[in-house]
């Protein structure tokens, strides 16, 4: 936790931000079985619970009083029992004292107040609940059907959490270096160790390990494989063989919670072919001409569509794609090889706040677009100081897209598709570095992982220490 004055002035200014009489509900998340109750997938607390109590146990809740300015924390001291199983706890009035919390109650009074609130015609706000418990639980203390809990958010509590959280702090900015320094040795340790023969598995877990043993733990699924072509690849179960690309995204999460996201694509073998040394250099263009082009009141669909034509630029120059450059982006023909959006908010969460709705946090009053590819854009808002956010541009070759659009007829004015067949087995290259915006421009987060081809095979050529 931070300390308890971070918390308090957290609630506070949501409470000057609401402006209005009621309450707010926070609920913290439960234990999760995986195959019966007293067998638990590792806990994980609410992100929006984290970021205004900050208490990181199961079965609490808390309570904002808007009218009275009092915050009520609900959970229960543990019996004798429960110490015999999992040790000494600190006590409810113990645990509010760190987050700053005047009042405790037992968690099953919850319900009362949140009934009493609802007959004297109090608003209560809440964010869309995603863990089925909760859903229960509010369905029946609020009198609403599961499936219209989200549709019932408070929409003004929406905007104002994602008003205070998408502006890190520099307590957190400094929590996000300290992700981005274990993901620098995760990231460090798979590609010295990478070598033809081992299993993509063997590679995951020498990742996986390094962020349990610094005190924190994979901040999302780790994607590491030669099939890099698939965007969210979360299988280990290849061997690594020549002449392939590896693909690795993946970070680290704090003990405090914040994440790191990092991607880095390298070749099994010790030095690139001319052919991933062509592809790569153009995604490592993307990535470096959009990092330049972020700051202050740009907007980051901007930076995609110029990520997306250096993509085109570069695919010209090697003879797989042909024609107009901006008419190719404009009609999304790019987007056989970059079907992704260029990146998305980070902090809490590796895709941040997406709990509250991708609209509200990377969108605001923009539209989305209905382009393939660019309707995948996480993050399109102008940029603002104090956002953190991933840039993550990529190429990919995935055959059965090709195959799909070739056999369309699809923008034959601008692919080269005979040309295709022989990166029918290339995979995929993405590069991806976290950039916090600054009043007078950006800065990269964290230790950069070396990113050049130069770089990296230099270190593809170091023997493990």
């Amino acid at each position: 936790m931070f300390q308890a004055a971070t918390y308090q002035s957290r609630r506070s200014r949501l409470t000057q931000q609401l402006q209005g009489r009621g309450i707010v509900l926070l609920m913290g998340n439960e234990e999760s079985p995986i195959n019966y109750a007293g067998n638990v997938y590792r806990f994980r607390q609410d992100s929006n619970f984290l970021y205004f109590i900050g208490l990181d146990q199961a079965h609490l809740a808390a309570v904002i009083d808007l009218d009275e300015g009092v915050t009520t924390l609900f959970g229960n001291d543990l019996s004798i029992e429960d110490v015999v199983w999992e040790g000494p706890q600190p006590t409810m009035l113990q645990l509010a004292a760190r987050s700053g919390i005047e009042k405790t109650a037992p968690y099953a009074a919850l319900e009362e107040v949140l009934v009493k609130a609802k007959t004297a015609g109090r608003a209560i706000h809440f964010t869309p609940p995603y863990r089925a418990e909760n859903k229960i639980r509010m369905s029946q203390w609020l009198g609403i059907a599961i499936d219209e809990l989200k549709s019932a958010a408070s929409e003004a509590l929406i905007k104002a959490i994602v008003e205070q959280r998408a502006h890190k702090t520099e307590e957190e900015v400094a929590e996000m270096e300290l992700a981005l320094d274990i993901t620098f040795d995760m990231h460090m340790s798979v590609m010295l160790q990478a070598e033809p023969g081992l299993m993509e598995s063997d590679l995951a877990g020498i990742a996986e390990a390094i962020a349990i043993s610094r005190g924190g733990r994979p901040a999302y699924g780790t994607i590491l494989s030669m099939n890099g072509q698939t965007l969210h690849n979360p299988y280990y179960t290849n061997v690594l063989e020549s002449g392939r690309m590896i693909l690795g995204d993946f970070g680290a999460e704090t003990g405090r919670h914040y994440a790191g996201d990092i991607t880095r694509s390298f070749p099994v073998d010790k030095t690139f072919t001319p052919r991933q040394r062509d592809i790569y250099n153009i995604v490592l263009e993307a990535e470096m001409k959009a990092i330049e082009a972020c700051g202050p009141g740009i907007r980051y669909a901007d930076v995609h569509l110029l990520a997306a034509r250096v993509i085109v630029e570069g695919m010209k120059a090697i003879g797989l794609m042909k024609g107009n450059t901006d008419d190719a982006v404009a009609q999304g023909a790019h987007a056989l090889f970059f079907p992704h959006g260029l990146g998305h908010m980070i902090g809490l969460d590796v895709h941040d706040m997406e709990d509250l709705g991708e609209q509200y946090v990377g969108y605001g009053d923009m539209q989305r677009s209905t382009q393939f590819g660019t309707k995948y854009l996480r993050l399109a808002r102008a940029l603002e100081p104090g956002f953190v956010f991933t840039v993550e541009p990529g190429i990919y070759f995935i055959p059965e897209l090709i195959d799909l659009w070739r056999s369309e007829g699809k923008f034959t004015d601008f692919v080269n598709y005979d040309k295709l067949d022989d990166y029918r087995q290339f995979g995929g290259i993405r590069i991806e570095d976290n950039v916090l915006i600054t009043d007078s421009g950006h800065r990269v987060l964290g230790p950069v992982v070396p990113k050049t081809v130069e770089e990296i095979e230099e270190i593809r050529s170091s023997e493990p220490e």
